[in-house]
């Protein structure tokens, strides 16, 4: 399907790629890892084409079409509705609709045999493209992804980027192309939506190449991980998780060799300082010096994940009960959150708060933080010292200062030794503690909020999402300092790996209150899948019959006069069945009229049966809204009389 052959990539002096090979086949699932900074997002821009290589080729077959979800799409502003957006996938469907309305316009003044013609290839390939289910199959998409259905038709520019995105992607996989290069598409997603979406790209015919930084998300899409590291593509045969396995098997060969090289050209070397200078020897000396010089050397294993060396310790220890709220309630104008909800914390505890957005997930947070004014009691525990952690901490950062500076000035009293440990297992080493914060990337900002967020002697953390923009690594280290913190924190994510790894509660919004399933998040999720295993079963089962209350004495003359209606009725409505069947019989006459050759073969007898066609077609529909209509009444008089 596409083929990268010896490709080779600089930023500047940077190689991002150096002779790097990669084949994709037709159905390959592939999920495409490496550290923030390898080039994972530029080889995507470079299959696309929006970036040339410096050197080698990609060869792509004619048939081939991409579909790219990118981040810069966050960009795309329109007052277009949200499904005339996805919609736009459809473009040549749309304008074979255009095309044929055209017709069917022309019609009424001009019939002769070319414009039925024209109109019936236009159908026929309208059809083929699916013309015909195109808006339910958008519909489905666009709920799949979270959208309620009276949202559809709310112009684009109404929702926020991360909403803006689903809508990208909707259209993105409308188009069904043979090749979906999907870059974080987790990124926007709740929990429901991803995985929706993990069950669409299980069923989805073509390739998929996946940015994404969400292990469980890699482990249920990909059958084939790529590994972008030291300016090559690693490729290994299987997801994320037998990655990991078989990447350690290859460190242990890697490792062997390059000891077993080593020693080698220790003793080579040995032999050379020995023997150079003895005249019967100075030959071999020689040959063996440019046996070395021509040696391809192995490199030796870098290290994989930089461990957390920093104790987060606080001076303040609180009480048992860190926060309680009573009788809580939330609403934005008509739009209720909560209702009459409680919530307690104690210390100690690793809570998760999970589920679709839009339930008040970041709203629950910001009430506990007391920036949400509300209806009831908030009570914050003894002696607690509260930290708070969201995508917009990254705006308070100086960005004039330099990283280590800005740790200094979080007020910890931490010594420069201890705040550059912190930030060594926060991936800054050595030099980088000087950068300024102005020039880092938002994955580096990231880390810092991070750090600045643990090092405060907050023994109460609330962090909202606080692994976007991480990568696997940095994800890692975040775990390592939870596991290590001996405070109490509630955490919004949907990142699973991450949720299961540092929760041992799990809250969840659920018919506007706060609920709570004491366990991991894997126990969570069982559990509410048997609940809706239960819930399916238990709506299958028909509900116990109603005992019915008696009835109030009906006189006789009551009685037989409703009688006679229902009789009336009943009647009227047998002619009214006896003309919809009449109808729909010479309605289907001049179906099979109209199909036959010697029909539309012939204008002016074509021109007369379509006509007699639509005549009875408008007759029919008048018919079954009668029918409809006596229906009702019949139902009514039966109604009355039982």
């Amino acid at each position: 399907m596409i083929s990268i052959n010896n490709l080779s990539f600089h930023f500047g002096s940077r190689p991002m790629y150096d002779d790097a090979n990669l084949h994709i086949r037709p159905k390959d699932k592939i999920g495409l890892i490496g550290l923030n900074g390898t080039g994972k997002s530029t080889l995507l821009r470079i299959i696309v084409g929006e970036y040339k290589p410096d050197s080698g080729s990609i060869q792509m077959s004619k048939e081939t079409t991409i579909g790219f979800l990118n981040q810069d799409l966050l960009s795309y502003q329109t007052h277009e509705s949200i499904l005339s957006v996805a919609m736009q996938a459809f473009e040549e469907a749309i304008y074979l609709q255009a095309e044929i309305d055209k017709v069917l316009v022309e019609f009424e003044n001009n019939f002769h045999d070319n414009l039925v013609e024209k109109l019936a290839n236009l159908q026929e390939r309208f059809e083929a493209l699916g013309g015909y289910t195109m808006q339910a199959e958008a519909e489905a998409i666009l709920e799949g992804l979270g959208f309620t259905t009276e949202e559809l038709q709310q112009p684009l520019a109404s929702f926020s980027g991360g909403w803006r995105m689903r809508v990208m992607l909707a259209k993105i996989l409308l188009q069904k192309p043979s090749l979906l290069l999907l870059d974080e598409p987790t990124n926007h997603l709740d929990l429901p939506s991803i995985k929706w979406l993990e069950t669409y790209l299980e069923r989805f015919e073509g390739a998929v190449i996946i940015v994404s930084h969400d292990r469980e998300f890699l482990d249920r899409t990909t059958n084939i991980t790529v590994e972008v590291s030291g300016a090559k593509l690693n490729v290994y045969a299987g997801n994320y998780s037998f990655y990991l396995e078989e990447k350690v098997m290859r460190n242990e060969i890697q490792k062997g060799a390059y000891e077993n090289q080593q020693a080698h050209i220790r003793q080579t070397e040995r032999f050379i300082e020995r023997f150079k200078a003895k005249a019967t020897k100075a030959k071999q000396a020689q040959s063996r010096m440019k046996q070395l010089e021509r040696l391809e050397r192995i490199e030796d294993v870098a290290p994989e994940s930089a461990k957390v060396n920093f104790s987060f310790k606080f001076s303040v220890q609180p009480g048992r009960h860190i926060f309680r709220l009573e009788h809580m309630s939330k609403a934005f104008g008509n739009k209720v959150i909560f209702r009459d909800t409680n919530v307690h914390i104690e210390r100690g505890d690793k809570i998760a708060l999970v589920g679709a957005n839009g339930k008040g997930k970041s709203t629950l947070l910001r009430i506990i933080a007391g920036t949400e004014p509300i209806q009831g009691k908030r009570e914050l525990g003894h002696n607690v010292i509260m930290s708070f952690y969201a995508q917009h901490q990254l705006e308070s950062l100086n960005v004039d200062n330099e990283i280590l500076q800005e740790l200094q000035q979080a007020g910890s009293k931490k010594t420069e030794v201890e705040l550059r440990t912190l930030l060594g297992s926060f991936l800054f080493t050595s030099d980088d503690v000087f950068k300024k914060i102005k020039v880092l990337s938002g994955g580096e900002k990231s880390r810092v909020a991070l750090a600045k967020t643990l090092i405060s002697e907050a023994n109460f953390l609330m962090l909202d999402e606080p692994t976007n923009h991480l990568d696997m690594q940095s994800v890692n280290i975040l775990i390592q300092a939870l596991e290590q913190y001996e405070g109490t924190f509630v955490i919004i994510s949907h990142d699973r790996y991450f949720v299961e790894n540092v929760a041992t509660k799990i809250w969840y919004i659920e018919d506007y209150q706060l609920k709570e399933y004491p366990g991991t998040y894997h126990e969570y999720e069982a559990f509410q899948e048997k609940r809706e295993k239960e819930a399916k079963l238990q709506a299958t089962v028909a509900p116990a019959p109603k005992k019915e209350e008696p009835k109030p004495a009906r006189n006789n003359s009551e009685f037989n006069q409703l009688s006679n209606q229902l009789k009336q009725a009943n009647k009227k409505l047998s002619e009214l069945e006896k003309n919809v069947q009449r109808l729909e019989e010479e309605l289907a006459k001049y179906e099979t009229e109209l199909a036959d050759p010697k029909v539309y073969g012939n204008v002016s007898l074509l021109q007369e049966t379509s006509k007699k066609f639509e005549s009875v077609q408008k007759e029919l529909e008048k018919a079954n809204s009668q029918w409809e209509e006596q229906m009702m009444e019949v139902e009514e008089l039966e109604g009355k009389l039982n």
